[in-house]
């Protein structure tokens, strides 16, 4: 017959069945009397204590059979660690009271159908252990044992109710740790919590303000701020930026802080600063140059035509033109550079771009490099060879140093200008393009995701500063300001207002792949030169880094990648 478990099992031998005649089946068909209480949690017991007798009287002769196996033994009571209901041996079997088998057969299929769910008694031996107890228990209980004279435990009704559902639900032992856990636990509960770090404290603030818990992120500013020093350590510094920053998210309506900033003359003149004093910044404008020499080497050409959307003060040509000089083989085959700048349609704009190309005259006049210099405004319908003055004898090399990021993409707006500018350069068929670019993940990333690469990158950044520039330079004041700029557009600002999109070398090689151009691999002997120039002179540069990594190379402080240069064609 059905038991109703799982799985189910027959309540007897099949030669007990057979015993008895068919109406007695059916009036008393035999049962376990553990199967009576679990299938109905709620029963009672209401008797102090039950005679043999009574009992045998309940469940006819199926049960007689079974006390037919009970053997005395001697009486040997101990604390039950489990149940303080039930007296028993422990923890050995042979000490039971009873002497009994821990369960017939009927009783190990009831006791496996119960607990087939839990999977659990067949690999662990201890809780098995514990579980034959308490059915043992049961039994002696249900036996209610007259022969020895003792006295049964009083079982009332929340007694059994408690036990029959630890049974059917048994609590989880602990598990005792391991020496390794045990040690990692006490240290964790009896050490004090440990310590953000500013960083961590940062980025926290930033995920309230994007969780729009205001309340929780000017609790954390306020704290963060008592350890801002713009004057301080390279960490200060760095807190102090981030705060004002993490304040303007806070408090928009009071923002101070505007995108035109970052197009006046005082940014542009601090941000040429720093690419002059950071060898990082200044060996990704020779790479680009190196770049654009090969290139226009391995085609034979001796003229060169560069197109450059950012040229700032020229200090990249000046380079350049040092290496035109020292590459020509006669006044025959004077080297030829023509560069054509574009306007940024700011007021002074024009008058700068003068300046710089009287600059650059003078050098080429002084180093014998022919050298011509123009204007030209940006309008798109202009971008053509003919329109730009493109001759046929002439190597055509576009520079995009540090402008793409400038530009907004499609998650800002559909018209997609830094889509839009590669696709308008490669349609000048250039016989290589640079790109030189931050390493910072800023542009369609999350807050949270660019205060932390902000710290990371803005803070590797002003660190080097403190390798490189001397606290008594007068120029190191203005440095950091544009620096300081540049970190509060990329964390305060959103959609047009934020000019500062920078994005990794990963995601460029994406955005030039799909406007159709193709790497060309920037050599390991290039990245050799570059690294024997950083380390050159009596003091060198301890802390640059200088690698060559997909087609890339990577220029870095301390193992933070900060600007990365590449060439296309």
């Amino acid at each position: 017959m059905s038991s109703g478990f799982p799985g189910g099992f027959t309540g007897g031998s099949g030669g007990m069945n057979r015993s008895y005649s068919t109406n007695q089946q059916q009036q008393f068909p035999f049962r376990s009397p553990l199967s009576e209480i679990l299938h109905d949690p709620a029963s009672q017991i209401r008797q102090r204590k039950r005679s043999l007798a009574e009992f045998q009287q309940q469940n006819q002769q199926g049960l007689e059979l079974y006390l037919r196996n009970v053997k005395l033994r001697p009486n040997f009571h101990h604390a039950n660690p489990l149940s303080p209901i039930f007296p028993v041996d422990f923890p050995t079997v042979p000490n039971l009271r009873y002497g009994l088998q821990p369960l017939t057969n009927s009783y190990r299929y009831a006791a496996s159908g119960i607990f087939s769910g839990a999977e659990v008694l067949g690999h662990e031996t201890q809780k098995k252990k514990m579980m034959n107890h308490r059915l043992q228990e049961l039994e002696k209980e249900l036996l209610g044992d007259e022969d020895d004279g003792d006295e049964v435990s009083v079982v009332t009704h929340s007694d059994w109710s408690e036990t029959i559902q630890n049974l059917i639900a048994p609590t989880k032992m602990p598990i005792s740790p391991s020496p390794t856990s045990s040690s990692s636990s006490c240290s964790s509960t009896s050490a004090s919590p440990p310590i953000l770090t500013t960083n961590q404290s940062l980025i926290d603030a930033a995920a309230a303000i994007s969780e729009g818990n205001l309340a929780a992120a000017t609790e954390i500013i306020t704290r963060i701020q008592q350890l801002a020093n713009p004057k301080g350590t390279s960490e200060q510094r760095l807190t102090s930026f981030m705060v004002s920053a993490l304040k303007s998210r806070v408090y928009p309506t009071g923002n101070p802080h505007s995108t035109s900033e970052l197009y006046s003359k005082e940014h542009k003149l601090s941000t040429q600063m720093l690419y002059e004093v950071l060898p990082c910044f200044k060996l990704s404008f020779m790479a680009a140059n190196l770049a654009i020499l090969n290139a226009t080497s391995e085609q034979g050409f001796q003229r060169i035509h560069v197109v450059d959307f950012e040229i700032g003060e020229g200090g990249q040509y000046m380079h350049l033109l040092h290496a035109l000089a020292a590459n020509q083989s006669g006044v025959k085959r004077a080297a030829a550079l023509k560069i054509t700048a574009f306007s940024d349609n700011t007021s002074g704009g024009d008058e700068k771009l003068k300046i710089v190309g009287e600059r650059l005259h003078t050098l080429a006049d002084k180093i014998c490099v022919r050298f011509d210099f123009s204007v030209k405004k940006l309008i798109v319908s202009d971008l053509n060879r003919i329109k730009l003055g493109i001759e046929p004898d002439e190597a055509l090399a576009v520079n995009l140093a540090f402008k793409l990021h400038n530009l907004p993409d499609e998650s800002v707006t559909t018209d997609n200008l830094r889509d839009e500018l590669l696709r308008l350069v490669k349609g000048l068929s250039p016989d290589v393009t640079t790109v030189v670019e931050q390493e910072m993940n800023a542009n369609t990333a999350p807050l949270t995701v660019r205060v932390r690469e902000a710290c990371e990158l803005y803070g590797a950044l002003l660190d080097s500063l403190d390798a490189t520039v001397s606290r008594g330079n007068p120029d190191r004041v203005r440095i950091e300001e544009g620096v300081g700029r540049k970190i509060v557009n990329s964390v305060a600002c959103e959609g047009r207002e934020r000019v500062e999109r920078c994005e990794v070398f990963g995601k460029w090689r994406a955005r030039m792949s799909m406007a159709g151009f193709e790497s060309v691999a920037m050599s390991q002997p290039m990245a050799d030169s570059l690294r024997a120039r950083l380390n050159s002179g009596t003091r060198g540069n301890p802390g640059f880094t200088v690698t060559e990594q997909s087609g890339g190379i990577c220029f870095g402080w301390m193992g933070r990648t900060l600007t990365v240069a590449s060439a296309w064609r």
